[in-house]
């Protein structure tokens, strides 16, 4: 991609050098003093420190005719650039809260949480209500409303074995329909 060049930049003002080596030149000789001055700007953080350094080089391929050698020494361009930078990512980090991690999420105590027990409870209702009639019945007297298997079979008006039967199909069968609804167990 060509991009526009500051026309004495690219001559480097008489000496035929060009953009890549003018940076390559600044960076050797103002790199370590700026390197230094990030630092003290991010109380010492290295790596800070080393990305203001990066992002100012960054900006100063964009605007190569601040290490025009014409227009004087790049230095006071490339500190107020660091500082720029290092104040906008300041800014940036201030603005954003803080990052601190799962390990006081492990910490909480886990609520009931009453909204998953009634979508639990929806997705159960719907489940059961994909089964047959008399396996739906035989499930509601044995399990929910905790009959015994006498006292379902009296109400059903059906034999003790055909309401274990039935209990044990149907139990088989809710759990495919839970299963077609993503619940496995």
């Amino acid at each position: 991609m060509n991009r526009p060049v500051h026309p004495r930049v690219v001559s480097g003002v008489g000496t035929g050098r060009g953009d890549a080596e003018l940076l390559r030149d600044a960076f050797a000789t103002h790199a370590p003093a700026l390197l230094a001055y990030a630092r003290s700007l991010t109380g010492g953080d290295w790596a800070r420190a080393e990305d203001i350094v990066q992002e100012t080089f960054a900006r100063a391929c964009r605007h190569p005719e601040a290490l025009d050698p014409g227009r004087g020494s790049p230095r006071p361009w490339l500190f107020t650039v660091a500082r720029h930078v290092a104040v906008d990512a300041h800014r940036a980090r201030a603005a954003r809260p803080t990052e601190v991690g799962d390990a006081p999420l492990a910490l909480l105590p886990v609520p009931d949480d009453d909204i998953d027990r009634a979508l639990d409870s929806w997705l159960v209702a719907e489940a059961l209500q994909s089964l047959s009639e008399k396996h739906r019945e035989v499930l509601l007297l044995t399990f929910y409303r905790q009959r015994s298997v006498s006292e379902a079979a009296a109400t059903l008006g059906v034999p003790e074995g055909t309401v274990k039967s039935r209990a044990y199909y149907a139990l088989r069968a809710l759990k495919v329909a839970l299963a077609e609804r993503g619940v496995e167990g």
